[in-house]
């Protein structure tokens, strides 16, 4: 992740953040319990990559607005440190001050 900033580290994963809590919210709206899909959060706008969470996970993940579920190796420890390893996946929390701003801006806007 070279040449990015921590402000535009921060505005991608927070574009991969909204499309995983509509993701949620569909799953929540049709009634569907347990595991789901999402897609990577991480800094890298091109990213597709997807793996599985359970709802649970998810709700605890989305309690902090610093964190960030992203796939093993997609990590950028120059804007965040790993706070939780599970399966399939890693919980990362911003410590960058801009990518913290970002988060937290793009955070209220959705709410």
């Amino acid at each position: 992740m070279t040449n990015q900033t921590g402000s535009r580290i921060g505005q991608n994963e927070a574009l991969f953040r909204e499309v995983n809590e509509r993701i949620e919210g569909l799953q929540s709206n049709l009634g569907i319990a347990g595991t789901f899909y999402v897609v990577c959060e991480c800094g890298t706008a091109a990213c597709t990559e997807r793996f599985a969470i359970t709802r649970a996970d998810y709700l605890a993940l989305r309690d902090d607005r610093r964190r960030f579920a992203v796939v093993p190796g997609h990590q950028a420890p120059e804007v965040e440190r790993t706070v939780a390893e599970r399966d399939g996946y890693l919980v990362v929390e911003k410590t960058d001050p801009e990518a913290v701003e970002a988060a937290e801006a793009t955070a209220e806007e959705d709410a």
